[in-house]
């Protein structure tokens, strides 16, 4: 596209005058005709790397895969589910073929898809887990093969929401399932060996509220909202980082979801704020909550691919009628906490090419 742009700018010399005024009318019109590509759109966005390809796994019918080799032109993949889970119905009767909130990550040789099957604004949920050996859909031994349900809330019986999964692998390699989205705050619990269920016996902590009551034993004063979810925590040097979405998303311009973070030694928790404060309190610090231009941004995940550590998330344009579009930023450090420069907003473009 770059060097289509830099020809059209250019103008037309020629030895012929008639030949130079043709050529010259032609690049006009093709200029005239020259549409920017599409941004990417896409909702709750994870990634992985596998040799030297990046994947994006998205919310949408079947969770839609997308590859790249540069992290800006993007490359549609297929999806992971032809159609839905098999379960899915069990679960949620009126199931539209949406599946919401992935994660990916690899364990025992496997890529372990986590995804989310829910009623939009009830607990009426589950999150389910489907297996790969590969994420080159050109491999031999490309195929997911669902595991079935990891979790499932029920209304009227659970104070959580089984959406929203994120897992981790502690400093000793086991795995930690953390999740949640609104109702009682974020939880998180040890996984089995093969990362496919909670292990035995069961052990729950919640690491994050919006200072629900039931939690709350120190600031009376805190907030009672519960506009909590999306959990993704992330290593880096001697601290687990929980990021966490506040607010609402998916209400264009009354969205008011924005990321905050806190950290802790330990996975389990407690995970602090920079003002010592307790995420299953209340507390919080904030990271990015964009501007005018870009609204509802979260719903993060958060990489170091090639030395340097990245925040991946989506961002609604008001410009584009409200269309979420992905963005890949650039995390640096500040006396152990993450800085994210907002300007980055406006200057990171994400492509679909064919």
């Amino acid at each position: 596209m770059k060097r289509f742009v830099t020809h059209c700018l250019k103008p037309t010399i020629g030895r012929m005058y008639r030949s130079a005024l043709l050529f010259g009318v032609l690049a006009l019109s093709a200029c005239g005709n020259a549409k920017e590509p599409r941004q990417i759109d896409v909702h709750d966005p994870v990634m992985a790397k596998e040799g030297d390809t990046y994947y994006l796994f998205s919310t949408g019918p079947g969770i839609t895969i997308y590859s790249s080799k540069d992290k800006l032109q993007w490359h549609n993949a297929g999806r992971v589910f032809a159609t839905e889970p098999s379960w899915a119905k069990t679960v949620v009767p009126d199931f539209g073929g949406h599946l919401w909130a992935p994660d990916i990550v690899q364990n025992n040789g496997l890529y372990h898809l986590y995804y989310s099957v829910s009623a939009f604004g009830k607990n009426t949920s589950a999150i389910g887990v489907a297996v790969n050996k590969t994420l080159d859909n050109n491999s031999p031994d490309y195929e997911w093969i669902d595991k079935g349900i990891v979790i499932q809330s029920v209304p009227e019986r659970d104070n959580w929401n089984a959406i929203d999964a994120g897992v981790i692998a502690d400093k000793e390699g086991n795995g930690w399932f953390s999740f949640g989205s609104f109702w009682g705050g974020l939880k998180i619990f040890k996984l089995n060996e093969d990362w496919s269920a909670p292990a035995e016996p069961q052990v729950w902590y919640t690491i994050a509220t919006r200072g629900n009551k039931d939690y709350i034993t120190e600031k009376t004063d805190a907030p009672t909202t519960t506009d909590i979810e999306a959990p993704f925590i992330f290593k880096k040097d001697n601290y687990y980082y929980l990021f966490a979405s506040w607010g609402f998303c998916c209400k264009k311009g009354d969205s008011t979801y924005h990321l905050v973070v806190g950290r802790s030694t330990s996975v389990t928790g407690p995970y602090l704020d920079k003002d010592g404060i307790d995420m299953a309190k209340g507390g919080g610090t904030l990271v990015i909550k964009g501007n005018e231009r870009w609204k509802g941004l979260g719903h993060n995940s958060a990489y170091t691919f090639d030395g340097k550590d990245y925040l991946v998330l989506h961002a609604y344009e008001t410009a584009d009628d409200y269309l979420q579009k992905l963005k890949i930023l650039d995390i640096e450090w500040q006396e152990g906490w993450p800085i994210v420069d907002e300007a980055q907003l406006d200057s990171f473009k994400a492509y679909v090419v064919k």
